[in-house]
């Protein structure tokens, strides 16, 4: 039996013994040039790479020293591309930001050799790097600017890029808060822009992702019971009918407002899963969308013109602006599913170009930068929304999110 075993052992070392090795690419020089290329690129992009790492790999290129240009290229490579996906060589991604646009150190390698094989290196680090038009005109600002502060800012908000991933998606929905709009990106481009409200500095909006589902028409609102408790519950209490000409009623065991012109909600909102009880909606007080400064809700989002907005996302022939609309008009409850789930990112810039190419700067409505440009070129400093220094609220730093969003 021993004799057998060892045979079948042997018969079987013979055959691994005959296939190929799997070798790990070798760097060729013209690919090292490339990567020295990027590497040196990468300076103004606020990314901040080992010192000497250009100059060492400039040496094994020169060298010739096959092996010791593939040691020194591949660990060039793979910080780089840690540095694109914010996991080195910047700064370091906070708390509070919810979206993981990291890559596995077993992808980067992997990825790195099929494209080394198949010679595509240039177009695979491209996939790495952050592409969006925005990444792109705070990095060229970024080589113009010679304020210190300014300068600051553009770096921190390029930090802010590459903690995203990569690649966002075909059609996506994003949201700056600093800047209080919505925006639908299709293929690269902004196509359309709305106007938001969003969390004030003490019931700040989170910074996450996830993906929009579909559309709710004439939606109820399930009220959180901290916001019941501020008045509601006895207003339904005492008053019932009153409170039933509102639209707010007690039904099993929780209180509610039905749909209608009076509903918190507003007319429409989106089918949104995630953690934070986080939702972009209409709103009965559209006036509040003239104001310059809407940091104003418990959390939520809240979207003008938000008919239009989902007959724009939900993009059909039968849910059209008269669709729409006249599902609106009875009053109904009706969920409308997306053909096509659409990702929707929350996020937090204080730098980006405006319509003329030119990079604004936004106040920092929740003191994320600790340097502001805004407060620099003006005296005396001002906190948010025109609230004297001194009177800086201590929950304006501990609050990290909407733990509860009712509007």
């Amino acid at each position: 039996m021993t004799t057998i075993r060892n045979g079948l052992i042997g018969v079987i070392l013979a055959f691994l013994a005959a296939l190929p090795a799997v070798a790990t690419p070798v760097w060729k020089p013209v690919q090292a040039e490339n990567l020295a290329r990027w590497i040196e690129r990468a300076r103004s992009e606020a990314i901040d790479l080992p010192s000497g790492r250009e100059r060492s790999l400039r040496a094994a290129i020169d060298s010739g020293d096959r092996e010791q240009l593939d040691t020194i290229s591949r660990t060039a490579a793979i910080e780089l591309m840690r540095a694109w996906r914010g996991q080195c060589c910047g700064e370091q991604r906070p708390d509070w930001w919810h979206i993981d646009g990291t890559m596995t150190r077993e992808d980067m390698q992997r990825d790195l050799n099929s494209a080394l094989e198949a010679n595509r290196l240039d177009l695979f680090l491209r996939s790495v790097r952050p592409s969006h038009p925005h990444y792109l005109a705070l990095a060229r600002a970024l080589t113009r600017e010679t304020d210190p502060v300014s300068k600051a800012v553009i770096a921190k908000n390029l930090a802010r890029w590459r903690w995203l991933p990569a690649s966002l998606g075909d059609r996506y929905l994003l949201v700056t808060i600093a800047s209080q709009k919505l925006t639908l990106w299709e293929r690269g481009s902004a196509i359309a822009e709305w106007r938001v409200i969003i969390g004030k500095p003490v019931s700040r909006t989170p910074v996450f992702t996830t993906q929009v589902t579909g559309v709710v028409l004439n939606p109820w609102w399930e009220i959180p019971s901290s916001i019941a408790a501020e008045g509601i519950a006895s207003f339904v209490r005492r008053t019932p009918a009153a409170a039933r000409a509102s639209g707010y009623v007690y039904q099993n065991g929780r209180y509610r407002q039905m749909p209608g012109d009076n509903n918190a909600l507003g007319r429409v909102k989106l089918v949104m899963p995630n953690p934070y009880s986080v939702l972009l909606h209409d709103t009965s007080n559209r006036d509040l969308f003239a104001e310059p400064e809407r940091a104003l809700s418990h959390g939520c989002v809240r979207v003008d013109r938000a008919v239009e907005f989902a007959t724009v996302l939900l993009d059909s022939e039968e849910w059209n602006l008269a669709g729409v609309e006249a599902q609106i008009a009875t009053n109904r409850t009706r969920s409308v599913d997306l053909s096509t789930a659409v990702p929707i990112y929350i996020t937090y810039f204080t730098a980006q170009p405006n319509d003329a190419g030119e990079i604004e700067f936004l106040e920092d409505i929740y003191r994320r930068d600790v340097m502001s440009v805004m407060a620099s070129n003006s005296a005396p400093t001002k906190e948010v929304y025109g609230s004297q220094e001194g009177s800086r609220s201590r929950n304006l730093f501990t609050a990290t999110g909407a733990a509860s969003c009712p509007i």
